[in-house]
């Protein structure tokens, strides 16, 4: 049986909801991001059990064939920006309906319906938000970083970063020492 988990986005996410299985007594076959298959149909109280557990963690069963679908396209996209080495330089359409096997314009159409916001801004604040963890890393250059992610070029990433932070990225880079400190300075 497949059972979808909503707002599993990383590995820690992966243990976590796996060990809820584990604690509700349902053996599983596979664990992917939103996507778990149990080798047996739970009971009512295992499932009870489990959602009480997912919610205390902050997931929760998803029974409806579109929210099923809705995290689909957001693990879809949290994949190819934070779990994936290769350069993002595909046409984000073209690559969700390839993924997903669905037509894009049903797949925006139903994003924006259920969530309020579409898959390009929500595409554009996981791409910032892995911007931000690269430029805190120190590791690339920004021109490093706009080439991973897929930026056009270095203005267009600076462009959209202020836009959605305020901040231009060289400034936040120069914030990144100031937002945590040892314990011993407390």
């Amino acid at each position: 049986m497949k059972l979808y988990v909503k707002n599993m986005v990383c590995s820690r996410c992966r243990m976590v909801v796996q060990a809820e299985f584990d604690k509700a007594g349902i053996p599983l076959l596979s664990v992917e991001l939103g996507e778990i298959e149990t080798a047996k149909d739970p009971s009512d109280s295992q499932l009870e059990k489990l959602e009480s557990g997912l919610k205390h963690h902050g997931f929760e069963l998803i029974d409806d064939k579109k929210s099923r679908m809705i995290e689909k396209i957001k693990n879809t996209i949290v994949k190819l920006i934070h779990h994936s080495n290769e350069n993002i330089k595909t046409n984000l359409s073209d690559y969700l309906a390839d993924k997903l096997n669905y037509d894009y314009t049903y797949l925006s159409n139903l994003f924006s319906e259920v969530e309020g916001t579409t898959i390009e801004k929500y595409f554009i604040s996981q791409r910032i938000e892995k911007v931000k963890e690269l430029l805190v890393y120190d590791e690339l250059s920004l021109s490093e970083i706009s080439d991973r992610l897929g930026y056009s070029s270095v203005a267009y990433l600076s462009s959209q970063f202020k836009k959605v932070t305020g901040l231009t990225p060289s400034f936040y880079k120069s914030l990144k020492e100031h937002k945590r400190r040892n314990i011993e300075e407390l």
